[in-house]
């Protein structure tokens, strides 16, 4: 199928890449055809990841560090340069989810680092792609935000905020950089990785009976969704943001299924919100 090698001969970096949405969204773009380059703060993740994509026959680099480094995120881009000659596409997917707790309680600079992570490092990253490529040849953005962005959830405060800060960003930088470039985010709802596992485990069947789609996300299902934004069958969407959250925002209460259990589950772990 056309989908299926949609993004042949085209350079993508995805960020946040060793585990979860990030490793799914890597693996998705290479069947897909993409050439690849992956980075995360964990190196031996980093080198699976590598490794794991050329295992499948993917032309694939990596580079280890951090995202609130700008000197990271030009150093990928040069290298995704040097090793592809172009850089097609950015998927902006590492963030922290600190500082937990009340708004109240939060520390400053903790507060500045997950504005830092979350939303400046998008900002930086396409800046060095928009420079080095994109600016002459266009190419496709997905940040990845959160359902959460546009409501209120105890103890997670900095994060919401910060990922509804990155999707105004989308929508400005669509808004700049079009038509050659196009920038759309993907929101997640949960999905079963390491970070939500506190959230998840031991309630998975109380929460995804109340969900319309009846099961918690899967990385797969996000990393689907970004590929298509990225790829020429989404040539007319740019600004948007696309809910993969199994229908949370529309889930019926009922006797079956608890419409509040993520939330309650969030407030036993963090308790004083």
């Amino acid at each position: 199928m056309t989908s299926q090698r949609s993004l042949t001969g085209r350079a993508a970096v995805v960020t946040g890449a060793s585990r979860g949405i990030g490793r799914a969204v890597a693996e998705e773009l290479a069947r897909a055809g993409a050439l690849l380059c992956v980075t995360a703060r964990d190196a031996d993740g980093v080198r699976e990841t590598v490794a794991a994509l050329r295992a499948q026959g993917t032309d694939a680099i990596g580079a280890a560090g951090t995202v609130a480094d700008p000197a990271h995120l030009w150093e990928v881009t040069e290298l995704t340069m040097a090793a592809f000659g172009r850089v097609d596409v950015v998927v902006n997917n590492a963030a922290t989810n600190q500082p937990y707790g009340p708004l109240m309680d939060a520390d400053p600079d903790a507060w500045r680092a997950a504005f830092t992570v979350n939303v400046e490092a998008p900002l930086r990253l396409v800046q060095c792609a928009w420079r080095a490529w994109m600016s002459e040849h266009g190419g496709a953005v997905v940040n990845v935000c959160t359902e959460g962005a546009t409501h209120v959830g105890p103890n997670v405060g900095a994060y919401n905020t910060s990922k509804a800060a990155l999707r105004h960003l989308t929508a400005q930088l669509a808004g700049e950089l079009g038509p050659s470039v196009r920038v759309n985010s993907v929101s997640p709802g949960l999905v079963r990785t390491e970070l939500a596992r506190f959230v998840w485990e031991g309630a998975e069947e109380s929460i995804a009976a109340g969900l319309p789609a009846g099961r918690i996300g899967e990385p797969a299902d996000v990393a689907r969704a970004v590929r298509w934004l990225v790829s020429d069958e989404a040539e007319w969407i740019t600004g948007a943001d696309l809910l993969v959250d199994g229908g949370t925002r529309v889930r019926a209460a009922s006797a079956a299924g608890d419409a509040h259990a993520v939330q309650r589950r969030l407030r036993h772990h963090f308790p004083g919100a």
